[in-house]
């Protein structure tokens, strides 16, 4: 018994472009490589369930990036690329505690000399940003190692694009 009418998935010239191009990439991630073919197949006009035999996936993930690539249609290709498009959303979980205010200011501390802050350390260590952290009041509490972690990547992780954090949220 067939399912629903699906609205019609269309690829731009730019878009196949690029996709093509990301999936034929050697250094491309499998997952986003067969998320790209899923959207090329899927714009050929073949069927969920055909696509998802032929690329050894489910039919909910097919479903699935089918949806989320009509959601994010709308968005320019300059503005969101193709490889944005594909990649995995944000996990859900507990919300940051710290800011990326935060962050920029505990990294701007780091950049300082530690003896402008009166400490007798040449270097910074991750016990002593902690300490100077929770001193000026940047934050209330943070434990050394995520001082430290905080430095190292220098910034929050978050989605590139506001829609990508939920794309079926419109």
């Amino acid at each position: 018994m067939p399912g629903p009418e699906l609205p019609e998935l269309e690829v731009t010239g730019e878009e196949r472009l690029a996709l093509e191009t990301m999936v034929r990439r050697h250094s491309a991630g499998q997952q986003l490589a067969l998320r790209g073919r899923i959207i090329l197949a899927a714009a050929d006009g073949v069927n969920q369930s055909t696509i998802a035999a032929r690329l050894g996936t489910t039919i909910n993930t097919v479903r699935y990036w089918r949806r989320r690539w009509l959601g994010l249609q709308q968005i320019a290709l300059a503005e969101l690329r193709v490889e944005e498009r594909l990649a995995d959303a944000p996990r859900p979980g507990a919300p940051a505690r710290i800011t990326a205010n935060q962050v920029c200011r505990i990294v701007a501390l780091a950049c300082e000399a530690p003896a402008e802050s009166d400490r007798p350390i040449s270097q910074w260590t991750g016990r002593e940003v902690a300490a100077e952290v929770m001193k000026r009041g940047i934050v209330e509490q943070i434990s050394p190692r995520h001082a430290a972690r905080i430095l190292k990547i220098g910034r929050p992780q978050a989605p590139s694009h506001p829609l990508l954090a939920d794309p079926g949220a419109r």
